[in-house]
């Protein structure tokens, strides 16, 4: 049966530059859909740029154009990257658009009589210099908790504490550096917390519409109690003004999620789709259309809480899965501009294939939340070896022969197909992993569909059969045998290398490959002489992207200048960061003030020992913390709770080495004894990362 699917990728952000970390996520979405696509299903692709808030705003005014401007600029940037690593939309749009504008209305106002907007005076931080409403994360200061310094408005990244900004201690402007000062406004919230919203989420969140770690997340925040939601912004904002309520703006997170319906309104408009077939509540349930959201597992809150209740209550269908991912990593640590690793999608384009970029992290890619990691090593080894090595050097050992020999033809029979057949018969379990997005399953069986293919080759060895007479029909066969095994190779990496499989269609002289051509294979068949296909990956490519992306640190001094933290500051958009809310490194974080000196004697006292954590499990009734069971060498384990449940799957633990404080005094929690204190990392962006060390580090090891 022929399904009818809607796909979104979360919406890029209109301030900055496209990077490898936004790609994980436009990749996995794009291969999804190129499947789909080839299994004959109708599947359309949209996406936009998020164009609205206060960084774009002020971004315009220091660049001296208007936003409308600035976001035109960024628009044709992000669409060029895009087209640049194949990402097939359907229709590329913007959510500063009449029809995002009209849902974004529609909605609030369909909210509004179902009585789910309140109208509340809340007092909030003014900057006196900018005249403006300051949003939580252009507020800084002490954190009321630990004290720590320049800590943003919303939550401290050194305690983890959360808090309203009116709590900091000697809190300042990001923007101008200005002490704010309190002002009243009224502002509408969206009532989350209405028991209406509370039934619908509680059903709500389950597989299939979220993957279960993400359910298990959804449900703390929901057994938490979910905040009503403030969907409004005082002038001056960059965005759509809300109906009857003059200087008030949607949020920008109001309308980025009904960005999805204007792009797809447009599309719709464009090619005659009937767009209440995929939104409208009634409508799509009798279409039978599926609508599939892909994201970073950074903005989940927002697309599997706010964003169904939102639709459901206005009376629109709600997502058939929002499908989160996780961070990027590059060689195991942040993206850092300091170590060139914080790469853009211009610049790695300058330097090597994208199609190389798009087999790695489909190899890497599964259904899961797991963070993938880009080790440039192994970048380079992988892609040489399955690509080059196995794959088209199938085809650059036989096509020769075929047009030489045989006059471009392959042969009209096959008298041994039992590999063929093998590899026919695979299609169905690949086409499963492929529609499950356990994508590197189902590499991992091309490759080794690969091999065999391979070791075919060498068996039979062609270009030892092209010496000796009276093996001509030999020759052809295991020739022809070849170039069957590498048509169905392509067919089952198409997904992943569209470009690459392109140029094999045109060499191997047949129309685009759909998935049930593997039922079929080629016989008699004239092919075209056969051009080199691809190159290897050269470690001087990949060290030359590296040097160009370096970027010295500035001086802390300049680092810290409010200016340059305001430049820096970018909304949380909707999507595929590296990290929540990325910083990287040398690109306007500062660093927090260092503490007092200590003695050499004051240090020792304190015991740092290798730990592996041997259990890792969910706390509950715990917001934040996550329960360890550790060994240090001590021939017996500890129990240590640790405040990273925001940063890690207790899975992804297990086993793990990390460093620990091992002579911490006891500590009586209301979940138990706390029997040390694991280390990690937080800077001014959100996310904590636990030390590891280096590999031949035993448990129980002393750090010094």
């Amino acid at each position: 049966m022929t399904r009818k699917i809607l796909v979104t990728s979360a919406l890029p952000y209109a301030n900055g530059s496209i990077h490898l970390g936004h790609l994980v996520e436009y990749i996995q979405t794009d291969i999804w859909v190129r499947f789909q696509k080839m299994q004959g299903h109708q599947c359309h692709y949209v996406c936009a740029d998020d164009t609205h808030g206060t960084p774009i705003m002020l971004r315009a005014q220091k660049e001296g154009i208007a936003p409308e401007q600035l976001i035109a600029k960024v628009w044709q940037e992000h669409y060029d990257d895009f087209a640049g690593f194949r990402i097939g939309f359907d229709n590329y749009y913007s959510t500063n658009t009449p029809e995002t504008r009209h849902y974004a209305d529609d909605i609030y106002l369909k909210l509004k009589q179902q009585g789910l907007i309140e109208v509340r005076a809340i007092e909030q931080y003014f900057d006196p210099v900018k005249e403006m409403f300051l949003p939580d994360r252009f507020i800084k200061g002490e954190c009321p908790k630990c004290h720590a310094k320049d800590q943003y408005g919303d939550s401290c990244e050194a305690c983890g504490a959360a808090y309203q900004p009116t709590d900091l201690i000697e809190p300042y402007s990001a923007v101008s550096g200005a002490t704010p000062v309190r002002k009243s406004s009224d502002h509408y919230f969206f009532k989350l917390s209405d028991p209406r919203c509370r039934d619908f989420l509680k059903s709500w969140i389950a597989p299939p519409h979220v993957q279960f770690e993400a359910a298990n997340k959804l449900n703390e925040w929901l057994e938490g109690g979910l905040s009503d939601w403030d969907i409004s912004r005082d002038a001056p904002y960059f965005g759509f003004e809300i109906p009857d309520a003059p200087g008030k703006y949607y949020y920008v997170w109001l309308d980025a999620p009904i960005g999805y319906m204007g792009s797809f309104r447009n599309l719709c408009d464009k090619q005659g789709i009937d767009f209440d077939a995929y939104w409208d509540k009634l409508k799509a349930a009798d279409a039978g259309t599926e609508v599939y959201h892909f994201i970073g597992k950074d903005i989940l809150y927002f697309h599997a809480l706010f964003w169904p209740a939102e639709l459901q209550h206005a009376g629109y269908r709600t997502p058939s899965g929002v499908f989160a991912h996780g961070f990027l990593t590059v060689d195991g640590q942040k993206m850092s501009k300091s170590r060139g690793t914080f790469i853009t999608a211009a610049s790695y384009l300058k330097h090597l294939n994208p199609e190389h970029l798009r087999y790695y992290f489909a190899a890497k890619l599964n259904a899961s939340m797991e963070d993938l990691d880009l080790n440039l090593d192994d970048f380079t080894a992988r892609v040489n070896s399955d690509l080059i090595g196995k794959f088209v050097n199938i085809a650059s050992r036989a096509a020769g022969f075929i047009t030489k020999r045989f006059g471009g033809k392959l042969a009209d029979g096959i008298a041994n197909q039992a590999l063929l057949d093998e590899l026919q018969q695979a299609a169905a379990g690949i086409a499963g992993l492929y529609d499950a997005r356990e994508y590197g399953k189902a590499l991992r069986e091309v490759m080794r569909l690969a091999d065999l293919a391979n070791q075919y080759v060498d068996e039979h060895k062609p270009w030892e059969l092209a010496k000796q007479e009276g093996q001509e029909a030999k020759l052809h066969e295991v020739c022809s045998v070849s170039l069957n095994l590498f048509r169905l190779l392509t067919l089952y990496l198409k997904p992943v290398l569209p470009k690459l499989a392109a140029d094999v269609e045109a060499f191997l002289n047949v129309p685009p490959l759909q998935w049930n051509d593997a039922q079929t294979l080629l016989l008699g068949h004239a092919i075209n002489p056969y051009a080199h296909l691809m190159t290897r990956i050269d470690p001087k490519q990949v060290e030359a992207m590296i040097e160009e992306n370096k970027e010295s640190l500035q001086p802390a001094a300049q680092a810290h200048s409010p200016a340059r933290h305001a430049e820096h500051q970018q909304h949380q958009t909707q999507g595929a960061s590296p990290h929540p809310n990325p910083l990287p490194e040398g690109e306007g974080a500062s660093v927090g003030a260092i503490a007092p000196l200590v003695s050499i004697d004051d240090f020792s006292k304190i015991d740092l020992r290798i730990a592996r954590i041997v259990n890792a499990e969910h706390v509950a009734g715990a917001d934040k913390l996550l329960q360890l069971t550790l060994d240090i060498g001590e021939g017996k384990t500890r129990n240590v709770f640790a405040g990273i449940k925001s940063a890690y799957d207790p899975e992804q633990l297990k086993g793990r080495l990390t460093v620990m404080v091992a002579n911490l005094a006891p500590r009586k929690m209301k979940f138990g004894l706390s029997e040390g204190m694991v280390l990690a990392a937080s800077g001014e962006s959100p996310g904590l990362f636990i030390l590891s060390p280096d590999e031949g580090a035993q448990p129980g090891m002393r750090v010094k």
